[in-house]
């Protein structure tokens, strides 16, 4: 499962979420799932703008 679809997956989870503690949980996981999505991106983006090898 790519990070993408895992946030997908959560947001529709927390949609769903009866619980307070569920949803904290669900929260604190859409967080971290968020953030290493945003370290992945930007990881490709300076993968891309880098120069070619010589």
């Amino acid at each position: 499962m790519t990070t993408y679809d895992h946030i997908q997956e959560l947001r529709a989870e927390l949609r769903n979420a009866v619980y307070a503690d569920e949803r904290r949980w669900i929260e604190a996981e859409l967080v971290r799932a968020t953030e290493q999505y945003e370290a992945e991106e930007a990881a490709f983006i300076a993968d891309l703008l880098a120069e070619p090898p010589h």
